[in-house]
């Protein structure tokens, strides 16, 4: 009986959560509320994905209703492949919080933030499990208003301002989205993502379908950080609690991905161009544009969150830059980098993190050797270090392979040796923030430290050793990543 409730409760299971975590007002009650929620959700993303596999796609009609008058739920391989990678890095990220928390938070704000925290995964699983257009973008605000109040809550007043550029940002992208869904409203009738698909095979060349795609695109691009859409994103990543930063970076730019997907694959049927704008090929520009100049950007910061926020919107690039190849092998590439993004800048805020518990700061002029008094929390952020650039035995280096090799089939040779090359930028700011940790004489901050504690080193090394496993035996994510890829570009699950 339950097993054929699992769709909804994905959603349901966060939001009572949140429900429950704010009634308690007590930080560490809210803390144990949401780690039994996420804990509870994950195990429900775990059995829609075997459920998945083993059936394929899974349909939950909300109310028992019909697509064309009520909310569907769908599960297939793609969604199921972000909601477990979401569920997942949440549950490690409510792990890490508690003692984070503690330190970054007055006590009385931890519960609401434990609230917050919950409600902006509810927000992103249903994003990823909603059949509706329109509620993709309820979902899409649910997570997006979680987000501007953890943001908010972090502790440098200019948290406040980051807080308020996202919201400005990303009221102007809901605004374009809900735009480009109501004039897909208007032109199929319906709302759900199935009958859209089946109606638009008759409108096709309709002018208001153009105007939809376009408006949709650059709505869920700001989303997403797409370069030059990013400015709010090293800010918000910057100055948010350092169990937020966690799981946004690991998680929310990675289902708007999704979302942009969604609609180049499965709405819009793979014809990423629009009308006669090149769709493709501008996508393909932006996000070689991200690999290079943000990368280049994190060179010259002296905030390591900074270095990491910037670093962020490089790798989009390399996600983007999938889609935008619209071939199984680069696809699949792109999404196997959503997948090891998500672990790699996950173990590298997680580490910076603890360096901010200990030494209550994150400029790098003032952690100079501390990898001798945190060496197991360094090496965790050394290891994210080398998944960023690339290097072979890590997790960057599979994604970043399958890219290639994608360009390469798609005739694009001078495209892969940008990806070759852009990984240069990664070696200079992960480079220079090795030497100071790892090789300069400890500065005074980085002499009073002593290593993290347990419950802040424990997730942090899941992620950092996921991040190496997956380098050496990529099987399991190379498969999700592959039947993903199929689904989008409309071959069977």
């Amino acid at each position: 009986m339950i097993a054929s409730h699992l769709p909804v409760l994905l959603i349901i299971v966060p939001l009572l959560g949140a429900v429950l975590a704010a009634l308690s007002r007590h930080g560490f009650v809210a803390w144990l509320v949401a780690l039994l929620a996420s804990a509870a959700t994950m195990a429900v993303a775990f059995a829609l994905l075997w459920r998945v596999q083993a059936e394929g796609l899974i349909s939950y009609r909300i109310g028992g209703w019909a697509p064309e008058l009520g909310i569907e739920y769908r599960i297939d391989a793609v969604s199921a492949f972000i909601v477990v990678l979401v569920s997942a890095i949440a549950f490690l990220t409510m792990i890490y919080a508690r003692r984070s928390v503690l330190a970054e938070i007055s006590a009385e704000r931890v519960a609401w933030f434990y609230t917050m925290l919950l409600l902006c995964v509810a927000g992103l699983l249903g994003i990823a499990a909603t059949g509706d257009a329109f509620n993709a973008f309820v979902f899409l605000e649910v997570s997006s208003l979680a987000t501007y109040t953890l943001i908010a809550l972090g502790r440098d007043r200019r948290a406040l301002v980051a807080a308020y550029q996202y919201l400005i940002v990303g009221t102007i992208g809901a605004t374009l989205y809900v735009i480009g869904v109501g004039l897909i409203y208007l032109s199929t009738g319906t709302l759900n993502i199935g009958l859209i698909v089946e109606r638009l095979a008759s409108l096709q060349g309709s002018r208001a379908l153009t105007v939809a795609e376009a408006f949709i695109v650059v709505g869920i691009a700001l989303k997403l950080a797409l370069f030059p859409l990013h400015a709010w994103l090293p800010n918000a990543y910057a100055y948010a609690p350092s169990a937020a930063t966690v799981l946004l970076a690991s998680t929310a730019t990675k289902v708007a991905v999704y979302l942009l997907a969604r609609y180049l694959f499965t709405v819009f049927g793979g014809d990423i161009d629009v009308g006669a704008i090149p769709i493709s090929a501008i996508l393909i520009g932006l996000s070689v544009a991200a690999m290079f100049i943000p990368s280049a950007a994190a060179i010259f910061q002296n905030d390591v969150k900074r270095i990491l926020a910037l670093s962020s919107v490089g790798q989009i690039g390399y996600i983007t830059l999938g889609l935008a190849l619209a071939n199984q092998t680069g696809l699949t590439g792109g999404l196997l980098h959503l997948f090891n993004h998500a672990l790699m800048k996950g173990a590298a805020f997680m580490a910076i993190g603890a360096v901010v518990y200990r030494a209550g700061t994150a400029r790098l002029d003032d952690l100079s050797g501390i990898g001798r008094t945190m060496p197991w929390t360094v090496a965790a952020l050394t290891i994210a270090g080398l998944a960023l650039i690339g290097v072979p035995g890590t997790s960057g280096f599979v994604s970043k392979y399958y890219l290639i090799l994608g360009a390469l089939e798609a005739g694009l040779g001078w495209l892969a040796i940008l990806i070759v090359a852009s990984s240069l930028l990664a070696v200079l700011y992960v480079g220079r923030i090795v030497e100071v940790v790892w090789f300069r004489e400890p500065a005074a901050v980085a002499r009073e430290c002593r290593e993290a504690p347990l419950e802040l080193l424990l997730p942090m090394w899941i992620l950092a050793g996921a991040t190496i496993w997956f380098g050496i035996d990529a099987e399991w994510p190379v498969g999700l990543a592959a039947s993903a890829a199929r689904v989008l570009l409309g071959g069977a699950p």
